[in-house]
């Protein structure tokens, strides 16, 4: 049973996490030949202030990610 875990920003629509879900899932599935029932797909979302790339948070070098779709 493929478990995909995908760690991101906070601040993605609705409509794209679940193109995401929908994507990476078809992809295991044409990858790993196995039955999409059986592949779990999971976003783990960290709010924008709390998760950093050189030391910067994300709430301060990409601010208008949040709210982009």
């Amino acid at each position: 049973m493929p478990e995909i875990v995908i760690y991101a920003v906070a601040g993605r629509s609705l409509e794209q996490k679940h193109g995401l879900l929908k994507d990476v899932t078809e992809a295991v599935v044409k990858n790993f030949n196995v039955d999409p029932d059986i592949v779990t797909v999971q976003i783990v979302e960290a709010p924008p202030e709390l998760k950093s790339k050189g030391g910067i948070p994300y709430s301060v070098r990409m601010p208008n990610l949040i709210g982009k779709k």
